[in-house]
């Protein structure tokens, strides 16, 4: 549909639109064209490196990731909006990391699912805009389709991406979800920020393997959030000792970088940590059976993985523990279940239980006096 606005009621509505968002509970929106040519060069270029491992949704939609209009047509602008999670009063996150005998899931997980709650913020937005000006197309995104949303939030002035391939806000780290809907309104876009990773390499120094094959440029098939969340089949032997007790994810990437000292807890009361997952006992968790896992994960993001996957995840940390009974029990009491994939794995644990090996150093970043960036690079907003 065509729109008689004139640029200065569309300015006012873009200004509106901001406004309303934060109302509804997003930090930041912004609004940016649909142009992802430099974006998809670089997305071509990383399928064609294989980088992308066995995601193959990632290829599925060729261009439409990188062409907006040809996803939905008439689009001509994207309003890109982000929105903090990290969890208030969760345990401190290398604290958890140094004590190999927890789990360790990704902060951003350790909540209700994010995806109904950004796109019913996002359908209450379109609500408003509507009301404004009357019926208009869109359509909202959450994870929920072929869309380069950092690229999109980058240019719409939500920050930059980092050397790490995550999105960062000098007032803001990187702890918050994007969210991004599709407009056919002319809007006035926003003019995209500076880069300011500097020379920092944290978040290469630090990833336990090496994922960081370069700046901006992420091996997903090296990467643990991939082997722990998105892999199907067996995990690599080769990653398997580097996973540590990370059972659901990694953010050492994130936990490292300096410009998350400025990061802000979620206001967001579906965003705090749930059935003690902020720092959960592995031995305690490898006991839930299908029935629990799928009750203690209702409404989160881990129940995608499924308890297959989970039990995958978990004994691997199991193997990783420091050896003792208890650990061992536990293991054995798996190694008749159902599936092969959750056998091969308690197998592989219980060798390395029974195996002489020196202990896993704690996370890096940390310390015994407490947590800490691997860099003195120390940024001011």
């Amino acid at each position: 549909m065509t729109f008689a606005l004139a640029a200065s009621q569309l300015a006012e509505l873009a200004a509106a639109i901001k406004t309303w968002g934060w109302e509804l509970g997003f930090q930041r929106i912004g609004i940016a064209d649909i142009d992802l040519g430099q974006s998809e060069a670089r997305l071509l270029d990383w399928l064609a490196a294989g980088f992308h491992g066995e995601m193959n949704y990632m290829a599925r939609h060729g261009v439409k990731r990188s062409r907006p209009a040809e996803l939905v047509p008439g689009t001509v602008r994207v309003i890109a909006a982000r929105m903090d999670y990290g969890p208030p009063d969760a345990a401190e996150p290398w604290s958890v990391l140094r004590h190999p005998e927890l789990g360790y899931v990704s902060r951003y997980a350790l909540g209700r699912d994010y995806h109904k709650i950004l796109r019913q913020r996002l359908q209450r937005l379109a609500g408003r805009i509507a009301a404004a000006v009357g019926p208009f197309g869109y359509r909202a995104f959450v994870d929920s389709a072929p869309v380069l949303e950092k690229s999109l939030a980058e240019k719409a002035g939500l920050g930059w991406i980092g050397k790490h391939s995550n999105l960062l806000d000098r007032r803001a780290g990187s702890w918050f979800f994007l969210g991004e809907m599709y407009v056919d309104l002319p809007l006035p876009v926003d003019s995209p920020t500076t880069t300011h990773c500097g020379r920092c390499a944290a978040c290469l120094d630090i990833c336990p393997t090496q994922a960081i094959v370069a700046p901006y440029r992420v091996d997903a098939r090296r990467c643990i959030s991939y082997h722990t969340i998105e892999l199907p089949g067996p995990i690599p032997l080769e990653f398997r000792r580097a996973i540590g007790n990370r059972i659901y994810g990694c953010d050492d990437c994130q936990l490292v970088c300096p410009w998350n000292h400025f990061a802000q807890p979620s206001v967001e009361p579906d965003f705090r940590a749930r059935y003690g997952l902020d720092a959960p006992g592995l031995v305690e968790l490898f006991g839930w059976d299908e029935a629990g896992f799928l009750r203690r994960t209702e409404g989160s993001a881990i129940r995608r993985i499924g308890h297959e996957r989970w039990l995958r995840n978990i004994a691997v940390a199991l193997g990783n523990a420091p050896c003792s009974m208890k650990v061992a029990a536990a293991l054995k009491a798996r190694l008749a279940h159902p599936s092969a994939l959750v056998r091969e794995h308690v197998v592989w644990a219980l060798a390395e239980q029974a195996t002489d090996r020196p202990a896993i150093p704690p996370a890096c970043g940390s310390t015994a006096a407490g947590p800490g960036p691997a860099t003195a690079c120390v940024p001011h907003p």
